[in-house]
């Protein structure tokens, strides 16, 4: 929600973070930050406008000269104190994640974790700098080729992980000596002016990593702005097709991860207790707000009643309510997301789909009026219905049946997304018959959310990503850096002096 002035004055009002230190709005727009798990508004979020989007940019761009010179051995430990303060706060950023948006305490845990993986990857990133060399490549000619940064990077995050999904891109553009503007969901914002408020305790110079809030307004003005050099930006499709055709219009390098529909297969070998474990654990896990969320399984043979009949066991077990407390799964994260989840089952439900299991039922361990659906568990789904085609977003698994591996593997490969994909069986040949021939990004082998670790790259296929470089791994460092190659010819020896100190870097 969208207030043009303030109306509330009873609750604060969250402003930017620029060259070290916070600023006020001065638009005059506010949104409204809420507690999905009571439906409280806990805050109001200034939502910038162009002028303050560009001096956002402004400070990034001239902080970016210093920081680019500064030396890697500097720049690292820089990063090595950042990880270590975030290890020792990392609880603190999870309650601010459960906080606006939703997902129970150790599933903000886990995602702080991963986001630190990628952390850890960039203090090592001085050998992903280095570049090769060729002596006398001819008669006294040495060639030598660099990676440098770009300049400023804009990182446009999504609600669904405030923490883990900048943190696939803000360390190793920072390593690699790019500077930072940061904007966060306005649904979840604080979780970025935290992180930024750990950089300056960490040692990063003001102006390297800056936070902007703001709505359409302040992302059109990033992706327009020329001092912008590269676009990162995870969302979904329809918003990741027009950041990358705008942002590349501009001239500037893009990353946008889109939508998803992921698959589960699971054959007839299988061991179904643990395909039902998975599908739970994947299909509900942060309310299925997830872009790795398995939302179709497709059972495949004569299992279907089987699996079906252990997925809906399980899910009836599932406590749904404050992510505070000792519950599995936590609200969605705006009343508009639990409308568009409902309006999902119920429009499964006219086009012939069976409701097992009816999160609109389920009984809710919270105070207040959250935003709250439970475990759906959908059977008979046919990849016509709009429970399959459409990207949910919600804690609404769809079982589709098929007689054998080959229609399962089309079920996959003929939809236009492909982000993520898991096959659950005990036959390692059709394992790796599946690896080779699905049409998708990510792939799990009996692992029903396969996100790869920091130090490969993060990426799927087809309507699932625009651009040509996935994120994080080695991926993600060429993402912030481009090449240069230096031929050499030194016609005379120079002499540098005596210094019988022992060399130390700096």
């Amino acid at each position: 929600m969208v207030t043009p002035t303030r109306t509330d004055t009873s609750v604060p009002i969250l402003t930017h973070w620029v060259a070290g230190k916070p600023v006020i709005g001065t638009s005059g727009r506010y949104s409204e930050v809420t507690n999905p798990a009571t439906g409280e508004v806990t805050a109001l979020l200034a939502l910038a406008d162009a002028d303050e989007a560009a001096a956002t940019v402004a400070a990034a761009k001239d902080a970016f000269p210093a920081w680019r010179d500064t030396s890697l051995a500097k720049r690292t430990r820089i990063l090595f104190k950042f990880r270590e303060l975030l290890d020792a706060r990392a609880g603190e950023l999870a309650e601010i994640i459960t906080d606006e948006h939703g997902k129970v305490l150790s599933d903000a845990a886990g995602e702080v974790a991963r986001g630190q993986e990628v952390v850890e990857f960039a203090c090592g990133i001085a050998h992903l700098l280095k570049g090769s060399a060729t002596e006398n490549a001819s008669t006294g000619v040495d060639v030598h080729s660099v990676r440098q940064p770009l300049g400023v990077a804009a990182i446009i995050s999504p609600f669904n992980f405030p923490a883990m999904v900048p943190m696939w891109f803000f360390p190793i553009a920072i390593a690699a000596g790019n500077t930072v503007v940061l904007k966060p969901s306005e649904k979840v914002p604080t979780a970025a002016r935290w992180i930024a408020e750990l950089w300056r305790e960490a040692g990063l110079p003001d102006g390297v990593f800056n936070v902007l809030n703001g709505d359409k307004i302040a992302v059109d003005a990033l992706l327009t702005d020329p001092d912008v050099k590269t676009v990162s930006f995870v969302g979904s499709t329809p918003i990741a097709r027009y950041v990358y055709e705008t942002g590349t219009a501009h001239g500037k390098r893009v990353q946008a991860l889109g939508g998803a529909k992921n698959h589960m297969v699971v054959l007839p070998d299988a061991d179904l207790d643990l395909a039902a474990d998975q599908a739970v654990n994947a299909g509900f896990g942060s309310a299925g707000e997830r872009c790795m969320a398995i939302s179709a399984l497709v059972a495949v043979g004569d299992i279907a009643d089987t699996l079906v009949g252990k997925i809906a066991q399980r899910a009836r077990e599932l406590r749904t309510g404050d992510g505070r407390r000792s519950c599995d799964m936590g609200p969605l994260v705006t009343r508009e997301a639990q409308d568009r989840v409902i309006g999902y089952i119920q429009a499964g439900e006219r086009e012939g789909a069976t409701v097992v299991v009816d999160g609109r039922k389920a009984e809710i361990d919270a105070d207040g009026k959250g935003f709250f659906v439970g475990p759906t568990l959908l059977d008979y789904v046919t990849t016509d219905m709009t429970v399959y085609t459409d990207e949910i977003f919600g804690p609404v698994l769809s079982v589709l049946r098929v007689d054998t591996y080959e229609q399962a593997l089309d079920v996959i490969n003929r939809n236009p997304y492909g982000n993520g994909t898991a096959i659950f069986t005990n036959d390692g040949g059709a394992a790796r018959r599946f690896q080779n021939e699905v049409e998708v990004g990510m792939v799990g082998i009996n692992v029903p959310v396969p996100v790869p670790v920091a130090y490969y790259s993060f990426g799927g296929w087809k309507n699932s990503l625009f651009g040509d470089t996935h994120a994080h791994g080695t991926e993600g460092v060429h993402f912030f850096t481009r090449g240069k190659v230096v031929t050499t010819r030194w016609l005379d020896p120079s002499h540098a002096g005596l210094n019988l100190g022992f060399p130390q870097n700096a």
